[in-house]
Formats: structure tokens, C-alpha cells, sequence
């Protein structure tokens, strides 16, 4: 069977930076960060060591569905539908035209409802085992926002939630891909949701010490490979796109923003948190998406990493990099960089907002810079990691990589569209 052509006619975000794609690409392309110190009223500051996070501000959540509904969400299933808003907007999707059984929705979260599990928890222990609240199941489990995206619209087709830590929303990525290229399906709206920044997820991460502790300096504590770099930011917020079989999008007359043209999956097998050293599966990973692609080591442009400023994560997907694409001297137009820098770490949504601002460097040929890297690790390989200032490049082939606690490896190649 021939392989149908995935193309993307929508994307949509809401990140620290706000609502709306524009205001995330506008931030990374000009190395903005959105880091801040803050103590929102879910964080008990005075028992935390780590004050710094990458929060949604405050918006209109009414927009978006009406007051009582907003009761009964957590967070991570809001940030789902209203980046889900802005991509089946621009997208242009009318479900009065579609078979439903035909459009599907793979919108994941690594963690689900947090914030729900942690207020839960203490009603329980402060009231009563049966006095939480009625929509405490529906609020917390993974799979809801899939399911209230679909609900909102209308999607009967193929509809799951992948977990696979910090590589969850490429995977998701990745199997719409798939479900759409062997006729699963015609469209799928997919990507990520997180909201993790509560005691319960601050405590935990800050436990296992993979958190920054740069308190006086929240813009410069995401400093991917960076001598000093100390730990990753949490961040929160959500990136959803509408992938769609290339002649499906056509016939409807949609405007296509990109096409994705390769997918790679792994598996360290090594360890449940540290990746293995030598990178290896994550080099096969990228390797499966090249040959997935039809394409060249040489034939991608830039890669977005996923690069979030741990000591070893970092260098172990370097050194993966560097064993597929080569270093500088035998690679010199290949650029690669961390927008994790600026937006921090969205875990299971990382992904899809990394795919965005894949997608958002394709159309401007620009590509975002790492800033804070002030003083590069003499253990990396020798890459162009694009400090401080983007650079303006022709960008045909664009990479995204996640990687996951458990050892999950994910890659996908993306392409500026050409009918």
C-alpha cells in the first residue's frame, strides 16, 4: 500500500507566553523568555526550594466554554481547548462536511489532572473519603482531553491519549501521522496538554533534582548546554495541530502550513530516569525518521532539541546528534537549538509546541536561538547550537526530537510544503 501525504492545516497554542502561536513564535524567534518567579496561590512557596516556573497568565476562559463547565476541568483539559480553538480555526474545518468517523483527535498529557489529584487528596483527608467532587474522575484521568476536544467538535473517528513522559505529545504526533498515511484516517486533530505546576509536581520533580534552583535569576535558569546549567523550568500550557491526508485538505481548499514527512520511535531500555549516556537509541530514532522522510542526514536544516538544560540529558542527545548528522566539520550548514530556553519544559506538551516553532522557522526562515548559553560545555560534541541571536536560514527539512522518563525516544521530520 502507498503512503498517503500528511500535511498540517492548523496549529494553535497557549504557553507562557500566552494565547495564540504568535505570541510563543514572537518570544522565541527574539530570545524572550518567559520564565518568571512566581508563587501562584497552588504553589506553598515557604516548603519549596524551587520558585521559578513557566505559568499561563491569566486569560478569558469564557471564550472558550462557559463558567460551569470551567468548574468541572482541570487545567491541562482547558490549555487542550483552547489550543485546539486556535488550530481547528485556522484550519478551517467544517464538520458539517466531514464524515465524522473520519477526523480524529490525539491530544495527550503525560501527567493528566495534578491539580485535581492534589485538591482531591486533601478534601479526602480534611472532610471525608466521599466528599470530593463528583467530576474529580473525569477532571484528573490522561485521556480527557482527547475527549472533550472531541466532544467540543464532534470527532467519532480514532480518539486515545499516548503517555509516554516528556516524549508524549510527539509520539501523538507521530501515530496521527501514521493512522492518516494508511487510511486510518482523513484528519487528526493531535499534539499536547500539561499543568504540572502545583505542589504535588514542583515537590516530586525538585525531589528527584532535576529542577533548576536559580531562583535570583528565573530568565537565565533554562541554560541548555551551558557550563553552569543546573536543572530544567517547569512550564505549562498546551500546542494542538490539525494534520490532514494532502488531497483531503486540497479538495476542501485549506490553506497547508507544512507537511510532515517522518517518524522515528525508540526506547533506551536503560534506566526510569537518566537517559543512556552514549545516546545510541536516540540516534536510531532519528535514523528511523530520516529513512521514514526518504531523506539524507544532510538534508535536514535545523533541529529543535529536546534539550532541557540537564547535564546529562543534554549531552546524551548531542552526542546522539552528532553520531546521525555529524559535527561541525563534516556538517557545518546544520543548526540546532533549544527553545526549551525560553519557553522552559512543558513535559508532555513539549513536543507540540516544539513542532510549532519547527513549522513557525520553516515560514519565517528563521531559526530561534538557546539563549544562556553563555559558556558552552567542553564535553559536548561540536555543534552549532545557535546562541543567544536567532539566525536567518533557508529551512526546507526541520527536525523535532522529545525524549521521555522510561527511556521513550521520539523524532519527527517536518517540511516546508511543496504541492
Amino acid at each position: 500500500m502507498e503512503k498517503r501525504r500528511v500535511v498540517i492545516t492548523g496549529i494553535g497554542a497557549i504557553t507562557p507566553f500566552g494565547v495564540g502561536v504568535d505570541k510563543l513564535w514572537n518570544a522565541v524567534k527574539n530570545g524572550v523568555s518567559g520564565i518568571s518567579y512566581v508563587n501562584p496561590p497552588r504553589i506553598d512557596a515557604e516548603k519549596q526550594t524551587t520558585h521559578i516556573y513557566g505559568i499561563v497568565p491569566e486569560y478569558n476562559e469564557e471564550e472558550y466554554m462557559d463558567s460551569k463547565e470551567s468548574k468541572r476541568l482541570d487545567d491541562f483539559i482547558k490549555y487542550a481547548i483552547v489550543a485546539s480553538d486556535e488550530a481547528v480555526k485556522q484550519s478551517g474545518l467544517d464538520m458539517k462536511e466531514e464524515d465524522e468517523y473520519r477526523v480524529g483527535c490525539l491530544v495527550s498529557s503525560a501527567a493528566g489532572g495534578y491539580h485535581t489529584i492534589e485538591d482531591s487528596h486533601l478534601t479526602m483527608l480534611n472532610r471525608g473519603y466521599t466528599k470530593c467532587s463528583p467530576f474529580t474522575v473525569p477532571a484528573m484521568i490522561v485521556n480527557m482531553a482527547a475527549g472533550k476536544v472531541a466532544i467540543k467538535y464532534g470527532f467519532k473517528g480514532v480518539n486515545k491519549a499516548i503517555v509516554s513522559a516528556c516524549a508524549t505529545s510527539t509520539q501523538s504526533i507521530g501515530d496521527a501521522f501514521r493512522n492518516i498515511q494508511y487510511g486510518d484516517a482523513d484528519v487528526i486533530v493531535t499534539g499536547g496538554t500539561e499543568a504540572t505546576v502545583c505542589n504535588m509536581g514542583v515537590g516530586a520533580f525538585s525531589a528527584a533534582r532535576t529542577l533548576s534552583k536559580r531562583n535570583e535569576e528565573p530568565t537565565k535558569a533554562s541554560r541548555p548546554y551551558d557550563v553552569d546549567r543546573d536543572g530544567f523550568i517547569m512550564s505549562e500550557g498546551s500546542g494542538v495541530l490539525v494534520l490532514e491526508e494532502l488531497e483531503h485538505a486540497k479538495k476542501r481548499g485549506a490553506t497547508i502550513i507544512a507537511e510532515i514527512v517522518g517518524y522515528g520511535q525508540t526506547c533506551d531500555a536503560y534506566d526510569i530516569v537518566a537517559p543512556d549516556p552514549t545516546g545510541v537509541s536516540a540516534a536510531k530514532a532519528m535514523e528511523f525518521a530520516l529513512n521514514d522522510a526518504g531523506i539524507n542526514a544532510d538534508d535536514v536544516d535545523y533541529i529543535n532539541t529536546h534539550g532541557t538544560s540537564t547535564h546529562v540529558g543534554d549531552l546524551a542527545e548531542a552526542k546522539a546528534i552528532a553520531k546521525v548528522f555529524g559535527e561541525l566539520d563534516k556538517n557545518p550548514h546544520l543548526m540546532v537549538s533549544s527553545s526549551k530556553s525560553m519557553h522552559g519544559h512543558l513535559l508532555g506538551a513539549a513536543g507540540a509546541v516544539e513542532a510549532i516553532v519547527c513549522i513557525k522557522a520553516m515560514q519565517d526562515n528563521v531559526v530561534p536561538p538557546t539563549i544562556n548559553l553563555d559558556n558552552q560545555d567542553p564535553e559536548l560534541p561540536n555543534l552549532n547550537y545557535v546562541p543567544h541571536k536567532a539566525l536567518n536560514a533557508d529551512l526546507k527539512y526541520t527536525m523535532s526530537n522529545s525524549f521521555g522518563f522510561g527511556g521513550h525516544d521520539a523524532s519527527i521530520i517536518l517540511k516546508k510544503y511543496e504541492d
